[in-house]
């Protein structure tokens, strides 16, 4: 047995290369980029044993050095995969520019998942750039996809994060990491996009019955596949975005090359979650006209879609008027499926069982008074659960204790008891999220005093974030009155 077959075992690797098939124009094969000097930051326990990884061997010298790109694991074949994108709505050719998929793990339950290394260093697909990646935003998007995860939000997530010892230059000298990602796969609307642009009709039929298999088999016998194929990834966004909307999460860069066709949420860049309910609330600092603002992201994801739908044109039908036709009524679908999504989860958050015509008036009601009032979004929906009404703002104003006799005339025309409408309340409105302010302690301790016990804090009470426990009462306080808006940066 070789010495690298050896590690594999003590790991668990067990890697497949399935996207390394596909036309080679999709990707670049490259050799990994040594660090000068890698130390582990913070390994995901639970997250590597659903995996099928050793824990303790990873957190070894092999395992770390694998994990920072210095050693490639057994059976394991880097590459950089290759894809367009709309950014800000300009069309761009992108691909992995500091990237690399190791390959597919297939897990102990026979699932397949990508294992890619970001911040791992040049690719032909960096157009410029060092290839490399700040501690802080790997820390960042660690933080913030297990946050989702916990709050039950399909996203891709963080196996670990690895310094590299060496420094990179951004605005300023930043500590170089590099974060161990994992994703049901790297599969892009920028994927087809650039098959679309660049590639051939076979390459294209290739791409779309390999997604099909990878994610949607159950229609891949369908009569018109790939239309079933662009409806199910319709189907899929919808659900996604409404979480997002639920939670009051800001994805923050929702260019077509950051949509996933397994439907799950990829790039922490300059993400946030709101605080001041605020429908127009913008956080990246390069969205200066708010295309990506709050109350956007439903369009832009209907938008990004139709751009998905407008490279499978070819594949939907031979008459081109007829394929239009057929995206265009599929793409129709995704607002009543968005809406259906999220009106179902507000009446959760309601305690509303059942539906009754003026529900959606009720939802809009307590919304417009929330963004008059400037009512923290969590919070609101966290003191209606715990009936602490004293909690938020609203309390004193005379438009929400209306709301608030309607609301509970509202819940008791239903069979369900009050303590059924708590208990799905507790449920379906998450006492804590990810606080920018907290977010930034942790990330500030970490990278500036080496301090990660702040970090690990946070991750630890947001691993639960329905609990409502008493440790988590300290997080869920707003920071302090600012004069300076939030802003967040695309450090990923």
């Amino acid at each position: 047995m070789t010495e690298k077959k050896e590690i594999a075992d003590q790991i668990g690797w067990n890697f497949d290369n399935s996207y390394s098939r596909l036309p080679e124009s999709l990707f670049t094969k490259l050799n990994l980029t040594p660090v000068r000097s890698p130390k582990l930051i913070i390994l995901n326990h639970p997250l590597a044993a659903s995996l099928g990884l050793n824990g303790t061997a990873l957190q070894g010298n092999d395992g770390v050095a694998e994990l920072a790109g210095n050693q490639v694991p057994e059976g394991a074949m880097p590459l950089a995969q290759a894809y367009a994108g709309h950014q800000f709505g300009h069309f761009n050719m992108l691909g992995d520019g500091r990237a690399l998929l190791l390959g597919e793990q297939i897990n102990p339950l026979g699932e397949r998942v990508d294992i890619q290394l970001k911040g791992s260093g040049r690719t032909p697909y960096s157009r410029g750039g060092d290839g490399r990646a700040a501690l802080g935003p790997m820390l960042r998007e660690y933080i913030i996809s297990e946050a989702m995860h916990a709050l039950g939000i399909a996203t891709t997530r963080s196996l670990a994060v690895v310094s590299t010892g060496e420094s990179i230059i951004r605005e300023t000298e930043q500590p170089g990491a590099i974060l161990t990602r994992v994703a049901a796969s790297h599969l892009r609307v920028g994927t087809f996009q650039y098959v679309s642009a660049w590639g051939t009709s076979q390459d294209l039929r290739a791409l779309a019955d390999y997604t099909l298999e990878r994610h949607y088999p159950e229609v891949a016998n369908d009569e018109n596949r790939y239309l079933s194929l662009l409806q199910e990834v319709i189907k899929r966004q919808a659900e996604l975005i409404a979480k997002w909307q639920l939670v009051g999460f800001i994805h923050g860069v929702m260019n077509t090359d950051n949509m996933t066709l397994s439907g799950e949420t990829i790039d922490y860049g300059p993400c946030a979650f709101m605080d001041t309910y605020n429908p127009e609330t913008v956080f990246s600092s390069i969205d200066r006209q708010g295309r990506y603002a709050y109350a956007n992201q439903p369009h832009i994801a209907a938008w990004n879609l139709a751009r998905f739908a407008e490279t499978l044109l070819p594949l939907l039908h031979d008459n081109r008027e007829q394929a239009v036709t057929l995206a265009e009524d599929a793409i129709s679908d995704f607002v009543k499926m968005f809406h259906h999504h999220w009106l179902a989860g507000m009446r959760a958050k309601l305690g509303i069982f059942n539906e009754e015509q003026e529900d959606e008036s009720l939802i809009e009601e307590l919304l417009s008074i929330m963004q008059k009032h400037r009512a923290d979004y969590t919070n609101t929906f966290r003191a209606l659960t715990l009936n602490k009404l004293e909690d938020t703002v609203l309390f004193s104003a005379a438009e929400f204790t209306q709301w608030y006799e309607q609301w509970q005339a509202r819940l008791g025309r239903q069979q369900e008891s009050q303590a059924s409408s708590y208990q799905l309340m507790r449920s379906s409105n998450p006492a804590i999220i990810p606080r920018n302010h907290r977010v930034e302690e942790a990330l500030e301790a970490a990278v500036e005093r080496e301090d990660y016990r702040v970090m690990e804090r946070l991750l630890e009470v947001l691993s639960n974030p329905y609990a409502y426990s008493t440790e988590q009462e300290i997080y869920s306080t707003l920071p302090e009155e600012s004069t300076r808006p939030y802003r967040t940066f695309c450090g990923t």
